[in-house]
């Protein structure tokens, strides 16, 4: 761990190396790099989203997709969850070990991931047990290529920052981590958090409505990370699309609704709360803080 004053007054050579261990773009390292000093870890954190999401290219983007490890086996799985319950910490209440058909068919989607998209299943996985990684990669494989890039990109840059307040002494203290975005789900029919929802994010791209981040609500029915740190959404109309029929099979419930799509519009960078409140035969939302 070093300080940010010590980043600023590195050798070029130098800070490459640490921020290499954050994202292996040589882009973003370089223009990293190039940017200090930084007068303070929010503006490292907002630099660092700037450049990612407008300098880099797709090219730059698979080149970070090349850092991190391969996971697409049933040894390797069983080692990575092999303690869900110990590094899934206080997220969930009742965590048992992954089981292995569980692990099988997570191998077998990352598999089928690489296969469709030309590189390995990029999530932030921190906190995420087997059967919650599983249920985002498939609705993930239903992305067609074009799609999907732009979801694991800012699944990528979840990652940096992560690894970023692992290497910048006193960032989370610092630094404003907090997503532009958020979401909570409650089911109102017995009167709890809707936990392992698959929530996709949407905004128009060439006037069609497209994927921008997949997530899972944990135990508490939430998404605190919908976006990066240092990620706004530029103004515009968004949707927030539920997966409530997927929600209701699991929890072996009749729904009436097998999606709840709530657009709503983002005009600055305020905080934006997208909550739900559902049951099987209505559901209802507002805009939360």
């Amino acid at each position: 761990m070093i300080t940010l004053n010590q980043l600023n007054s590195f050798s070029d050579q130098e800070a490459f190396s640490k921020l290499e261990q954050c994202c292996v773009s040589n882009t973003w390292i370089n223009k990293m790099v190039q940017s200090r000093p930084f007068s303070s870890e929010n503006e490292m954190i907002k630099t660092a989203a700037s450049i990612w999401y407008n300098d880099c290219t797709i090219e730059d983007f698979k080149d970070a997709f090349t850092g991190h490890p391969k996971i697409g086996n049933v040894d390797s799985l069983k080692e990575k969850f092999a303690h869900t319950a110990e590094w899934a910490g206080n997220e969930q209440s009742k965590v048992t070990e992954a089981n292995i058909e569980t692990i099988e068919a997570l191998a077998k989607a990352n598999e089928f991931y690489e296969d469709k998209f030309g590189y390995i299943f990029i999530v932030s996985a921190s906190g995420k047990s087997a059967k919650e990684m599983l249920a985002i990669v498939n609705s993930r494989l239903n992305h067609n290529i074009e799609d999907e890039i732009h979801v694991a990109m800012n699944e990528q840059h979840k990652i940096t920052v992560i690894r970023l307040a692992k290497l910048i002494e006193d960032l989370p203290k610092n630094a404003d981590l907090s997503s532009h975005l958020t979401t909570h789900a409650l089911d109102t029919s017995i009167g709890v958090p809707a936990k392992n929802m698959i929530i996709t994010l949407k905004g128009l791209r060439n006037n069609h409505w497209k994927p921008m981040s997949v997530g899972i609500t944990n135990a508490d029915g939430r998404i605190p990370d919908v976006l990066p740190p240092g990620k706004l959404l530029i103004p515009g109309i968004y949707t927030m699309t539920f997966n409530t029929a997927d929600y209701y099979k699991n929890n072996n419930q009749n729904g009436f609704y097998p999606e709840a799509s709530i657009q709503f519009e983002v005009t600055d960078s305020s905080h934006y709360h997208i909550p739900l409140l559902i049951n099987p035969f209505g559901y209802s939302t507002y805009r939360g803080s």
